[in-house]
């Protein structure tokens, strides 16, 4: 028996599960003091560092991608991550917007957080498969933090988007026989993989041994699913500039993605 890749196994499973959790919790402890910014369009750019042809560029690209395959793909800047770690702030923006198809859950963040030099791809439940933890690494790697340490926000943005958009109307094949972009065979393990894996361990504990944090995260889970359920998303529109009526589609992501800074 490999006990090593059973290890893996169950290291990335508790990873994946720490990730849900942790983005739960902070989700919870910040839902009523977040300034999240609305949805008013496929680009959202807050931090103003994408110039208006660029932007228009993008937004066509994205509404294409869309209409040809349902996928609905996002930009977003923010001036500030509020304290947060960027990984639970895309997170709950990601659910806020409710970003892909309900049934698909195929939707996708890009945000950028300038001031806080961190960018952030995440990914909806329904392409994990497809637009992988160590592909959505590499685009931030290779297309995306470069342009960003010279300055160029809106070309390492239009890059990682063109990338994004290639994974994700491509043969899996294809980039898998790509040496560049096997991430994960040239990096070791994340040292914040363990970090993860003991916060699953002890959000797991907390659930079976204490019933009043069960209780409590039930409680407040219903509270924001009922405040913000029953429609599609619209409800984290902008009023009166709502991009011609966009919205996220009833779409969830449960942490899938990746992280860099430069």
């Amino acid at each position: 028996m490999n006990t090593g890749r059973i290890a893996s196994a169950f290291a990335s499973g508790g990873c994946r599960l720490a990730i849900a959790g942790i983005a739960l919790l902070c989700g919870i402890a910040a839902a009523f003091t977040l300034n999240l910014p609305a949805l008013t369009g496929r680009v959202v750019d807050q931090a103003n560092i994408i110039a208006a042809d660029t932007r228009d560029a993008l937004t066509g690209k994205l509404a294409d991608l869309e209409a040809k395959s349902g996928i609905q793909l996002v930009v977003a800047t923010v001036a500030s991550l509020e304290g947060q770690e960027i990984e639970p702030y895309a997170n709950q923006l990601f659910r806020s917007w409710k970003l892909g198809e309900k049934t698909k859950n195929n939707g996708v963040l890009l945000l950028v957080a300038p001031n806080q030099r961190k960018v952030r791809i995440e990914v909806g439940y329904g392409l994990e498969g497809t637009l992988t933890d160590a592909l959505s690494k590499v685009i931030i790697v290779n297309a995306i933090a470069p342009r960003f340490k010279e300055g160029d926000f809106g070309g390492g943005i239009a890059r990682g988007v063109d990338d994004i958009v290639t994974v994700l109307t491509t043969d899996a094949s294809e980039w898998q026989q790509r040496p560049a972009l096997r991430l994960d065979r040239q990096q070791t393990r994340d040292p914040t993989d363990l970090l993860l894996f003991f916060a699953a361990f002890v959000f797991i504990v907390l659930l079976i041994a204490w019933p009043g944090f069960r209780w409590f995260v039930l409680g407040m889970a219903l509270n924001i699913l009922t405040s913000s359920g029953g429609s599609s998303g619209g409800g984290f529109s902008s009023g009166g500039s709502s991009g011609g009526g966009f919205s996220g589609g009833g779409g969830d992501s449960g942490g899938g993605g990746a992280s860099g800074d430069w």
